[in-house]
């Protein structure tokens, strides 16, 4: 029987969609490889930045990474945290294998706006050319919905200080003479919580969502005058906030993956940091879908396994 008109044009746009999709996929797939295979072989020049670099809740985890990979990089350094004992140590622990300065400012992030005029007095004479923005906090360390968490008030008080009011008063702060130069990185440490609603880490996850979305409007405002705005989304990374995880193929230590989302600067401006990871959110996002991930069915299987993972950590370190 003779093909119709109808049934012509039928197939043309059944092609025309397929090559659609295999494009997109295959885009994907190049912007890949651009942003974790290229970049580490012709990194960019951080440098160009600046002379000093910032970093929040750097006595531990992603923030020492941080701390550690960009004095190696040249970096003078400007370590904040509680805990002034650690923050020496880390400071020591710079100057003996990179030879480079270093600074610490001693504050709890916990608190309040009364905090930074300490931390804005430590700053001003600096030459910063990047800010890490990575300290952080979670309230949950047992899987237990909203208002089942112990102390609600004090633990939303503490949550958006920590998370979000510190993100951005420490913008606030470096990002007028970065201005004045025409240059300068901040680096904010979101999470892959932050991307799609997640069950028993909801404030949590709302916080990071946050930075998330401010780091990107914020690169829009100010890249004409030479700031880059960088917002990091990981998977697990083997830290205390994870229990420490044992490390793997999709469970990256804090060094490798601070020293593949470092690479990722100039070629991306929203990254999940390193090629792992990136893979799980094309998983998540291309193959599985928000569709699924966001239906009632979806929410209560990442719900079950965000319980089961908190029991195994926590049965694990009871019995270490």
């Amino acid at each position: 029987m003779e093909e119709t008109r109808y049934d012509q044009r039928l197939h043309l746009l059944g092609l025309l969609a397929l090559s659609y999709l295999l494009l997109k996929q295959l885009w994907i797939l190049l912007v890949g490889i651009k942003n974790h295979v290229l970049s580490r072989w012709w990194r960019t020049d951080l440098k160009k930045y600046g002379g000093w670099a910032v970093v929040t809740g750097a006595t531990d985890g992603i923030g020492k990474a941080y701390a550690l990979q960009l004095a190696k990089r040249g970096f003078d350094v400007v370590l904040i945290s509680r805990n002034e004992e650690k923050l020496q140590r880390v400071a020591q622990e710079i100057e003996k294998q990179s030879q480079q300065k270093t600074k610490i400012i001693q504050v709890d992030f916990t608190g309040g706006s009364e905090i930074y005029p300490k931390v804005e007095n430590g700053l001003k004479d600096l030459d910063i050319g990047i800010l890490v923005n990575n300290v952080g906090m979670s309230y949950v360390s047992d899987p237990v919905r909203f208002l089942e968490v112990d102390d609600v008030p004090k633990q939303i008080d503490y949550t958006l200080n920590c998370n979000i009011l510190s993100m951005v008063h420490m913008t606030r702060i470096v990002l007028p003479k970065m201005l004045q130069r025409k240059k300068g990185l901040i680096i904010n440490i979101s999470s892959s919580t932050g991307i799609r609603p997640y069950p028993i880490m909801t404030m949590y996850g709302a916080t990071k969502a946050f930075m998330d979305f401010f780091s990107r409007s914020l690169h829009m405002e100010y890249k004409s005058d030479g700031i880059t705005v960088q917002s990091v989304l990981p998977y697990l990374v083997s830290t205390n906030m994870s229990f420490n995880l044992k490390t793997n193929i999709v469970v990256k230590t804090s060094d490798d993956f601070v020293q593949e989302a470092l690479d990722t600067v100039g070629y991306t401006t929203r990254t999940n940091g390193c090629l792992s990871h990136y893979v799980q959110e094309y998983i998540l996002d291309h193959i599985l879908s928000d569709t699924v991930m966001n239906s009632r069915i979806g929410l209560y299987v990442a719900g079950c396994a965000a319980n089961l993972m908190f029991k195994v950590l926590q049965l694990r370190n009871k019995n270490k």
